[in-house]
């Protein structure tokens, strides 16, 4: 199965059950970040575990250690005003790329919640990018 038939069976369950998925995010807090392709301008839906921050949503674009960002990154860089899905509520957020101490508190903060980060980390030579979805 490629990603994006992969994608596509989280997104249709996390719409199914009020934003619950089950397999291997069983537990894990899930969103669906919509982006719009920085060069093809298409609209994308990408499920993506997510951090809460006080009234903020943090993603994190590890590619599961990859040597490049993903390209929702790259997107919401581009274009950076876009929605998201938390639960059964569609919300208009901003992307802003933490910086400095702030990135480095959300990415602790996120391998200490779910281990597996700190395995991504180790398996890329590049820093990580912590983005935070702020409400617009």
């Amino acid at each position: 199965m490629d990603m994006n038939e992969f994608n596509k069976q989280i997104i249709d369950e996390f719409r199914a059950n009020g934003g619950k998925v089950g397999g291997q995010f069983e537990g894990a807090p899930m969103i669906l970040v919509h982006h719009r392709g920085a060069k093809s301008g298409t609209e994308r839906v990408t499920p993506l575990v997510y951090q809460a921050d006080d009234d903020s949503w943090v993603i994190f674009a590890s590619k599961a250690g990859a040597p490049t960002n993903p390209a929702w990154y790259h997107n919401l860089k581009a274009n950076p005003q876009t929605t998201i899905e938390v639960g059964t509520e569609t919300i208009d957020v901003t992307a802003v790329e933490a910086e400095g101490a702030e990135r480095d508190r959300l990415f602790q903060a996120q391998k200490a919640a779910m281990p597996q980060f700190a395995e991504y980390e180790a398996n890329t030579d590049r820093t990580i990018p912590v983005l935070v979805l702020r409400h617009r």
